[in-house]
């Protein structure tokens, strides 16, 4: 059932969490389901496996991981098997002795072979495509030195054990720091299957979403991004984006904006990505029995989407703009991060809409600022305020001229053509049109939300869908 409704939701790949201690404590791995709850004062649960899964009871706990991999498998679901800590608990923080090598709970050669077993156990399985060697590298003891001597021999160790796996490797500071590798790359024995991964919350740059200027914020968060591992992309390497997340509450206001921040860079890298986290609750959580997950995705008992408007958002983000089966020439798509979907096309007298991202035109920006649909002669022309862009062709006049303005590069800007040459923007009214309005919240306001106003110029070489 949970399998099927991963699916359901348009997801194809699980990271799946597991500890060092589950591949080389063979008293731990032995334990069934069933001791596990008990030994953990968890008896309640037991009757839910009971009446759902009742099978899963008298596994060993390695045999219900292999069991949820299978079933996954079974389901057409991609698995990448993630070392998230050594002792099991709840990750992460500076202090809990599982951050770095050398911690109580961190030997690198108790790591190394559990990478090993974990790596010999599921060779063969072909829905296991990737190994995350360690989830949030951090605390006191982190260094890079120590980063560049064992991260190496734990990638060696899974290529060895079982070739056909991508190799994931992260980063320090709870994976959100891969600036070291500017100036010195990982050294292995192969190619073509080495993958980084960062992470990235609101949170992980403090409480500026909500005391600054969302443009300057989303402008400084994002190159932040870029120097701590964006530029990995520049290199040729692929960067996985292995947790974001957000309160599925929607109340945030942090996490309202820095999402709409994350989707336009997200669009723009074209990055691969895993939402952090499924389920609402936890069976235990830092001594708390059925704690709550404010980010999962489904409530726990009837497994109903929590948040559909947020998904329907992030599903602009699962379908690749460029890449292999990619079949059409690069152009671009004006991307609504706010909404999640593409600028369509329009005929000369009808309001431009926005719709799916799969069935975008192709539109091009040309060296002098003009957005053109490709394959005609047609622009796109500001009219007058409060009304809907058009399509024209005499392309040379300032309003058919569209440049990206404020910190966030995602105030999509043009001129009225009158006097004045007053500075208006695309903007996304409440019926979901695209109009033209005044450019707002450009910088200094910390409580204005530009998010109607973000527009993203997204290379693609995805060929619209019919």
């Amino acid at each position: 059932m949970i399998s099927k409704k991963i699916v359901s939701m348009g997801f194809n790949c699980v990271r799946l969490t597991y500890p060092t201690f589950l591949a080389t404590d063979d008293s731990l791995a032995s334990l069934t389901v069933r001791q596990s709850f008990q030994n953990l004062n968890l008896t309640t649960f037991i009757a839910g496996f009971q009446k759902n899964n009742p099978f899963f009871l008298d596994l060993s706990l390695i045999q219900a991981y292999q069991a949820v991999v299978s079933n996954l498998g079974d389901n057409n679901i991609m698995v990448i098997l993630d070392n998230h800590l050594t002792k099991p608990g709840w990750c992460c923080s500076n202090n809990d002795d599982n951050g770095f090598f050398g911690d109580k709970y961190f030997n690198p050669d108790l790591w190394i072979r559990g990478l090993t077993r974990m790596a010999t156990l599921f060779k063969g399985v072909s829905n296991v495509v990737g190994m995350s060697l360690r989830n949030e590298l951090r605390g006191p003891k982190q260094n890079v030195g120590e980063w560049y001597n064992y991260m190496p021999k734990g990638a060696e160790a899974v290529h060895s054990a079982n070739p056909n796996v991508l190799v994931i490797l992260s980063g320090l500071s709870f994976d959100t720091d891969l600036s070291f590798l500017k100036t010195r790359q990982v050294n292995l024995s192969f190619t073509g299957k080495l993958v980084f991964e960062m992470h990235w919350y609101s949170f992980t740059d403090g409480g500026v979403w909500g005391t600054g200027n969302p443009n300057q914020v989303c402008g400084k968060v994002s190159q932040r991004v870029m120097d701590a591992g964006g530029f990995l992309l520049q290199q040729k390497y692929p960067l996985f984006l292995s947790e974001f997340g957000l309160d599925q509450r929607g109340t945030n206001v942090n996490d309202n904006r820095y999402l709409n921040c994350l989707m336009g860079l997200a669009t723009e890298l074209d990055l691969d990505w895993a939402y952090w986290t499924l389920i609402e609750n936890y069976y235990l959580r830092e001594g708390v029995i059925d704690a709550k997950e404010s980010y999962g995705i489904l409530h726990w008992k009837r497994y109903e989407i929590r948040n559909s408007t947020m998904l329907k958002k992030i599903s602009a983000l699962r379908y690749p703009f460029q890449g292999p089966g990619q079949e059409s020439q690069l152009h671009k798509v004006i991307f609504h991060p706010a909404t999640g979907l593409c600028v369509q096309k329009q005929t000369l007298n009808e309001t431009l809409p926005l719709g799916d991202c799969s069935k975008s035109e192709a539109w091009s920006y040309t060296a002098d600022k003009s957005l053109v649909l490709n394959g005609t002669s047609f622009c796109v022309q500001v009219d007058e305020l409060g009304k809907s862009p058009k399509l024209g062709v005499n392309c040379s006049d300032s309003n058919s001229k569209w440049e990206m303005i404020s910190d966030s590069k995602m105030h999509l800007s043009s001129k009225l053509n009158n006097a004045n040459g007053t500075l208006v923007c695309l903007d996304v009214d409440s019926s979901s049109r695209v109009v033209i309005n005044p450019c707002k919240c450009l910088s200094e306001d910390h409580a204005c939300d530009p998010a109607s106003q973000w527009f993203k110029l997204v290379d693609s070489t995805r060929s619209p869908s019919t």
